[in-house]
């Protein structure tokens, strides 16, 4: 563990190489011209979780003449969140059949019910969201100081209700992730009396709340319930699952294997699409910090996450990847 973290450090302090937008390649930025690729610093070839930590699980590559497309514009081909992301009368239609993410054989028909849920379009579907922070919930954010910086961003996503704190983990919130089976565990009488909930969401203000409504099918029922206990203080929005399986197959493709990715891959893979720059903070699967210090999983609890499910070293990897290209900027430092 200590060589990696070593080389890690390294990392963070090589030289930055800024992401690069296709809006900025169009414009002509000069990469065309460019003979050789920016210089990438590369992990030590060594293995980690029986995994090579080298180049040669590249996913985006670098602007070169035969190389110039990024990861958004890969991302946005194969996947589309920019306009499918979640459920809305623009991308929906009465009376379609939804299929199910799990499955290719349960289905579920839009009703009108349904149908007047949706939100009318996604509100990034004309532009880009500019400066993006994934804030995740790893115990490498306590004590950080990063909150104000956190909140300097254009875009904030966050994941599972995980508590604000203005020093650490700022206040602003635009977009998070809510797991039906949190809301049936903490909130099981929430149709009888939403009160609770109602409670625990204020401090999250305007922020558009994002359940897995057609991923199983246990949580049809909830997630729709869930949609009428917290309207109108609240927005409940509902992933599209053709989204989250192209997006599935897309880094299973790229030599990410797992039975689900995590939430917070998937909302990072959203990100490489929407924003101009993304930033992550507090994604760190590890026991101890870079100075060799144990920290708890979550910045606000000790709560490990379940086995098997999804494969976080190699997301991590793929992460890590992304951060020497310059695709995307890993804070894992405190900000202050």
């Amino acid at each position: 563990m200590k060589w990696f973290t070593e080389a890690l450090t390294q990392l963070l302090h090589c030289p930055p190489k800024y992401n690069i937008t296709h809006q900025e390649l169009l414009r002509g930025s000069g990469l065309h011209t460019r003979k050789k690729p920016y210089k990438s610093f590369v992990m030590p070839a060594k293995k980690f979780n029986g995994q090579e930590l080298d180049s040669s699980w590249s996913v985006c590559l670098l602007y070169t003449v035969s190389h110039s497309h990024n990861c958004r514009v890969r991302l946005r081909s194969c996947c589309n969140a920019t306009g499918i992301l979640y459920l809305t009368k623009r991308n929906t239609y009465m009376n379609q059949t939804i299929l199910y993410e799990t499955s290719a054989k349960l289905s579920h028909k839009v009703d009108s019910t349904l149908y007047s849920m949706l939100p009318e379009t996604l509100p990034w579907y004309a532009s880009n969201l500019g400066r993006c922070a994934v804030v995740g919930s790893g115990g490498i954010l306590k004590n950080s100081k990063c909150g104000a910086e956190i909140d300097s961003t254009d875009f904030v996503i966050r994941f599972n209700l995980a508590p604000l704190k203005e020093s650490d983990v700022g206040m602003k919130s635009d977009l998070m992730t809510v797991n039906p089976s949190q809301i049936r565990k903490d909130y099981k009488n929430f149709k009888e009396d939403p009160r609770p909930l109602v409670q625990r969401l204020s401090v999250y203000r305007n922020t558009s709340l994002l359940t897995a409504a057609f991923s199983y099918t246990i949580n049809t029922a909830l997630s729709i319930d869930l949609h009428k206990a917290l309207r109108p203080q609240h927005k409940v929005v509902f992933f599209s699952p053709s989204y989250l399986k192209e997006l599935d197959q897309f880094w299973k493709r790229h030599g990410l294997k797992a039975v689900r990715l995590s939430s917070g891959f998937i909302l990072i893979s959203v990100a490489l699409e929407l924003c101009d720059h993304v930033h992550i903070y507090g994604f760190w699967p590890f026991s101890t910090n870079l100075n060799q210090k144990r920290i708890s999983h979550h910045y606000y609890d000790n709560i490990g996450p379940k086995k098997g499910v999804h494969a976080m070293p190699e997301e991590y990897l793929h992460l890590l990847q992304l951060h020497s290209q310059g695709v995307l900027t890993m804070h894992l430092e405190n900000c202050v």
